[in-house]
């Protein structure tokens, strides 16, 4: 069957709506008139009956609920193999409290990600004895399901918001932040579902990639401030913005790459709404603009 990629959440940490948000998005989102998104998580698999799911968000229970992939195929038995984290961001670890009815699967992370798991007892939920914890060394390939190969690598951006100090880096380089290479046979994708800046490194990486999924948080960098929703900016959050000189859309342009997908859109970005000349904007710059549900193949 090969590689397949399915996107159970295609938003930002909030969700689309945002419980509290009464911007235009999110109003849209309640009556309707848009499609509603939930928070960021992609399964993905090589013969589609084994799945792994890079990052548990908060909102896993609907996202595996309306995915028949990866519904139950026994009384116990299911098609999850894995979840593996990327960072250790609320919106990708709190599904794992979901996940702890006594059901086997293995965790993978990095031992930084891994970290700060075993530093917040909530998750000894997860009974060690059923849910292998497996650390993941950055650039070494580990088969994360059967045939799909997921090799880490670092990409720049910052620790968890939980965790920040008095001085913040949003460009740090290590194990906090990571990209996801993926491999099942001779089809390959990424998946980045956060990165303060496209550095060389990360350039060369991509280069002529068939699939990448990426950060796709806000549209410009002081969205949320014109917006009167909070006072940060994109570059403060270490996300890329899509628009403007050093946003994605311009640093992906002399790339070669089959398809390109936003993902982790937060709930103000204009490109959730399928009318807006923003979305318009990136779908001509050649960007897929990535849904929950949707499924995208190399």
């Amino acid at each position: 069957m090969g590689f397949r990629a399915h996107i159970l959440g295609a938003a930002a940490g909030g969700g689309l709506p945002q419980w509290n948000c009464g911007c235009k998005n999110c109003n849209l989102a309640r009556s309707g008139d848009i499609p509603s998104q939930t928070q960021s998580s992609l399964a993905v698999s090589a013969n589609g009956s084994d799945w792994a799911i890079l990052n548990a968000s908060p909102d896993i229970r609907q996202q595996l609920a309306g995915t028949p992939a990866l519904h139950p195929t026994g009384l116990r038995e299911m098609p999850l193999r894995s979840v593996l984290l990327t960072n250790g961001d609320i919106d990708h670890v709190a599904g794992l409290l979901t996940l702890r009815e006594m059901q086997p699967f293995t965790l993978y992370a990095t031992a930084g990600i891994h970290e700060v798991l075993e530093q917040n007892p909530i998750f000894a939920a997860l009974n060690a004895s059923v849910v292998a914890r497996r650390t993941v060394t950055l650039d070494q390939p580990t088969e994360i399901a059967q045939g799909l190969l997921a090799t880490l690598f670092p990409v720049p951006g910052k620790v968890p918001l939980y965790l920040e100090g008095d001085v913040v880096e949003t460009e740090l380089l290590g194990e906090q932040t990571v990209g996801v290479h993926l491999r099942a046979g001779d089809q390959d994708a990424y998946y980045i579902p956060g990165c303060a800046t496209l550095n060389d490194d990360l350039r060369t990486r991509l280069q002529g990639a068939a699939l990448v999924f990426f950060d796709g948080t806000l549209w410009q960098d002081d969205e949320m401030v014109r917006a009167g929703l909070g006072q940060k900016t994109g570059k403060r959050m270490g996300h890329m913005s899509m628009s403007g000189k050093d946003g994605s859309i311009a640093a992906f342009a002399d790339l070669d790459i089959g398809k390109k997908v936003f993902v982790h859109m937060n709930n103000t970005n204009p490109v959730l709404r399928p009318d807006a000349p923003e979305r318009a904007r990136a779908e001509a710059a050649g960007w897929i603009i990535g849904q929950d549900g949707m499924e995208v193949t190399p």
